[in-house]
């Protein structure tokens, strides 16, 4: 997997191994081989992701995470699995935000370390450019099983567990 990450906030230190880490382990626990694919990350503030947010979701507030996939892969029916992506000439996945701030915020107020809640973002960004999705319930409950598996192998505890 090719990860290019623009680390435009130098608080997120060393971003890369992580997002490498998140994007892999999430493409493989699909079946999909992450050195076929790439995905372009942005590791920025809560002023850059609200601009963002603004411009492509009418939401002009901060939010941790935000996927921009490369093709419509989702499912049609509730529940089931998206399209799996195809190696081909066009390998981009997609583009992912994520902001420090509201990160830093969500993993204090959780308990959490910010790298495992790092962690648990990429992994949700990762699976949003795969097609999952969480506006409907059993698509709601496949994206975050999977979120938990992943992140399990991860050595972290279930993020959905009060």
């Amino acid at each position: 997997m090719t990860v290019d990450c623009l680390v435009e906030d130098k608080r997120w230190g060393d971003f890369d191994a992580l997002a490498q880490l998140a994007t892999d382990a999430t493409l493989e626990r699909l079946g999909i081989e992450p050195s076929a694919f790439e995905i372009s990350l942005l590791a920025c503030n809560d002023a850059r992701i609200a601009a963002l947010n603004e411009d492509f979701r009418g939401k002009p507030q901060p939010t941790n995470v935000l996927s921009w996939p490369s093709d419509e892969r989702a499912a049609a029916v509730d529940g089931e699995m998206p399209l799996a992506p195809r190696p081909g000439p066009d390998t981009e996945l997609g583009d992912i935000a994520i902001a420090f701030e509201t990160c830093k915020r969500e993993a204090a107020e959780a308990g959490k370390t910010m790298h495992d809640h790092t962690l648990h973002l990429l992994v949700h960004g990762t699976l949003h450019l795969l097609g999952f999705d969480h506006e409907r319930d059993r698509d709601a409950a496949l994206m975050e099983g999977l979120e938990i598996e992943i992140l399990g192998k991860l050595g972290l505890s279930d993020p959905y567990k009060a």
